[in-house]
């Protein structure tokens, strides 16, 4: 399913910021407000949802920082006030309800690496050669086709090989994951 986002490339936003020479990463911090999200008192989650990624991966121009989908503003289910969506990873890497954004110089701590390292990496490429330990990646069900033709072959980085492999190579994408 294709998504009109409203938005821009992230980078535009980093560059206005003019994070200094040291940050290597960036980090972002979702809303919480213990008062209002009391649920949350029973999560194993720990709160505020945190995600990260690479300064050259939030500066590829496919990495979207976005307020808005279908021509109207972004709603609460979908990530209101702001998400950031990163077509080549998986979907949790996209962090939605943004409020805080950080540039640091080391890998943050991000929610479900946090959670469960073995099964949720830092980069969390679409890689169909790498299994989630439990569940096959090497296919995917594609949303908004029939149903008997929504079971297809998972594409290497989504299908984005050609915008964004250069930014992983030389890395063991088994290792880091």
């Amino acid at each position: 399913m294709v998504i009109p986002w409203v938005g821009y490339s992230l980078s535009e936003f980093i560059k206005e910021c003019q994070p200094l020479s040291t940050a290597k990463f960036v980090q972002f911090l979702s809303y919480y407000d213990r008062h209002v999200e009391k649920w949350t008192g029973q999560s194993s989650i720990s709160w505020p949802y945190s995600e990260g990624l690479r300064m050259d991966e939030a500066m590829n121009p496919l990495t979207l920082l976005t307020f808005g989908l279908y021509g109207e503003t972004l709603p609460n289910q979908d990530g209101a006030p702001v998400r950031v969506v990163i077509p080549w990873k998986y979907g949790f890497k996209s962090a939605k309800s943004i409020v805080t954004v950080r540039f640091v110089a080391k890998q943050p701590p991000t929610t479900w690496n946090d959670m469960a390292p073995n099964e949720y990496g830092f980069y969390s490429n679409v890689n169909p050669d790498v299994d989630h330990p439990r569940w096959s990646q090497k296919t995917e069900r594609r949303i908004g086709l029939p149903f008997y033709a929504q079971r297809r072959q998972t594409l290497m980085f989504n299908g984005y090989t050609d915008q964004v492999a250069s930014l992983y190579a030389g890395m063991n994408l088994k290792r880091y994951y």
